[in-house]
């Protein structure tokens, strides 16, 4: 690379033939706007409203041709943009290297050579720009009920990209699309440590065999020994005997398997053997789809929100950058996942009922009302009509229903054993997921708390509650405690709509450990083969109705 920017061919030229490359570069565009489409060599160009407005506010002329030191900070940011868990071959990585090195050869580079390597280098800053700002994939090609918004927040692409080529700030104008949140920059961090441990050779395979106890001696200790120096959960110290399952190998397994969620007791059984034997290749590749995860929804943070980390089995308030609450949560099973999506809080709701959703009606409720009519009356539950009226379950054909032919609602009353425990959050979304309270609160102790059919379990609502409304002499502990034990259902208004934000994280970095968790609903794979494939474009919402205009054409 230090060769290629060393022999840079991008030339300062005179007036006579920046005609010529001004008349080149015209007629470049006019082909991109004429057919909708410009293949330069192997390269599609994938800008074709953009890049076109862009020279046309120039007058026609190159943007890169005498200005060496800003195609080589460009060469330079492709190369970089690995580090972010991208691809260089996105932005023309491989073709601006190619036609470089052939340029530098040359004596004395056509015209037409230059202006396809200025319009290259042009399409691959844009690319970068919108892959920084969006992302590569589209979450909504993954997801029918993504809702988070796509937003340019008001920049002029046009005039931001002439004025970044005009004072040379190419950084600055990436780094306005980058994403804000810190745990991205951790991200980042925990991509460079795993891609040097990838380049040093990985880690060793520990041979499959019985459980790896404390005090048991076993060749195979010698070689989690060097997984755990490697990957940093063990401190390198002058060790006597390296096949001895000593207090300190112990330890260094309890670290390694916190940071991957599996129960932290020590010994080296199937899951966790499973979990060290993971190549480093397929971790580096989780942080990378984490990063993408992280482009989704990186910008415009509000200054307060509640983010649910679902497969990390967690919920934080986040207050001006600073975590106020985080608590366990407990999610969605497997077969009942939790959504992702974006809504506003706006209400809290004490000593709440519970009216049955259709799904855990039919699947749940009525198989054990049918063989026991008691069961009902054990939950507390009621029958309804749908003017809320009390319908004896007695007269009642249990066995004429299913879930989608029930003519009536169930509705479990207020209390202690309610399903909503004794406070929910409410915040409108189509999937009937809310924030609430459980009886079940033994679960919280296990590492993996996919128990729920949907909603987010929390395990200290009453501290969420305080935070929320924000007034300690009418709303603290003491008074939501008092609400609490009258048994009365009470809806109380917070002071302002809080968003809510609930997101899927397998990687997260805590304190520069990097946490590696289960991919509990499988969506890694299809996150990481659109990263892997082609580029592809998709216009944000709030996108100019010139560039909607221009890119319907194509």
């Amino acid at each position: 690379m230090a060769f290629l920017l060393l022999c840079s061919p991008l030339p300062l030229v005179g007036s006579t033939e920046s005609g010529q490359l001004r008349e080149l570069t015209q007629s470049r565009i006019e082909e991109l706007r004429g057919v909708g489409r410009l293949t330069i060599g192997d390269t599609e160009i994938a800008s074709v409203a953009l890049l076109p407005l862009f020279y046309e506010q120039r007058d026609f002329q190159p943007a890169w041709v005498g200005h060496r030191a800003n195609a080589e900070k460009l060469v330079q940011l492709i190369e970089k943009s690995r580090d972010e868990g991208l691809n260089p071959a996105d932005y023309h990585g491989f073709q601006i290297r190619q036609m470089l090195n052939e340029l530098a050869v040359q004596q004395g580079p056509s015209n037409a050579n230059l202006v396809d390597l200025d319009i290259i280098l042009t399409d691959s800053l844009i690319r970068y720009a919108y892959h920084r700002r969006f992302g590569k994939v589209n979450p909504e090609g993954l997801d029918p009920h993504w809702n988070f918004g796509r937003s340019i927040a008001g920049i002029d692409p046009v005039e931001n990209l002439r004025a970044a080529m005009e004072a040379g700030s190419i950084v600055a104008y990436l780094d306005q699309f980058a994403p804000q949140l810190p745990f991205y920059n951790r991200l980042k961090r925990a991509l460079r440590k795993y891609r040097a441990i990838e380049q040093d050779g990985g880690w060793p395979i520990v041979p499959a065999g019985k459980s790896l106890k404390p005090g048991i001696s076993d060749p195979r200790v010698k070689m989690v020994r060097e997984r755990l120096l490697i990957s940093g959960d063990l401190e390198p110290t002058a060790v006597e005997n390296p096949t001895l399952f000593d207090d300190e190998i112990v330890n260094g397994v309890r670290r390694f398997q916190h940071r991957h969620g599996l129960e932290p007791d020590g010994v080296v059984g199937r899951q966790t053997l499973a979990a060290m034997n993971v190549p480093v290749g397929d971790r580096i590749d989780q942080i990378r789809v984490n990063l993408e995860r992280g482009r989704w929804v990186a910008q415009d943070v509000p200054e307060e929100f509640i983010i649910v980390d679902i497969a990390g089995f967690r919920a934080s308030l986040m207050r001006d950058g600073e975590v106020v609450w985080d608590e366990r949560v407990q999610v969605g099973k497997p077969f009942r996942k939790t959504p992702v999506f974006r809504s506003n809080m706006s209400y809290l709701e004490m000593n709440p009922t519970w009216t049955v959703p259709p799904t855990i009606l039919e699947e749940d409720i009525l198989p054990k009302v049918k063989q026991d009519l008691l069961y009902l009356a054990e939950k507390n539950m009621r029958v309804l009509d749908y003017e809320g009226r009390d319908v004896d379950p007695v007269t009642l054909d249990w066995n004429a229903y299913n879930g989608r032919n029930f003519p009536y609602l169930l509705r479990q009353g207020p209390g202690p054993t309610n399903a909503l425990g004794r406070i929910k959050f409410m915040f409108p979304n189509d999937h009937l997921v809310y924030l609430h309270d459980t009886p079940s609160k033994s679960l919280f102790e296990r590492n993996q708390r996919a128990f729920s059919s949907g909603c987010i379990r929390i395990e200290n609502p009453y501290r969420l509650a305080e935070l929320l409304l924000r007034d300690e002499q009418k709303w603290g502990r003491e008074e939501i405690l008092e609400v609490i034990d009258s048994g009365d259902t009470r809806r109380v208004n917070l002071p302002q709509s809080v968003p809510v934000l609930l997101l899927y994280w397998t990687v997260a970095v805590d304190d520069d450990r990097v946490m590696f968790k289960p991919d509990l609903y499988e969506r890694d794979g299809r996150v990481l083969e659109g990263l892997n494939g082609e580029f592809l474009f998709r216009l944000p919402k709030d996108a100019p109705e010139w560039i909607k205009s221009a890119s319907s054409k194509s």
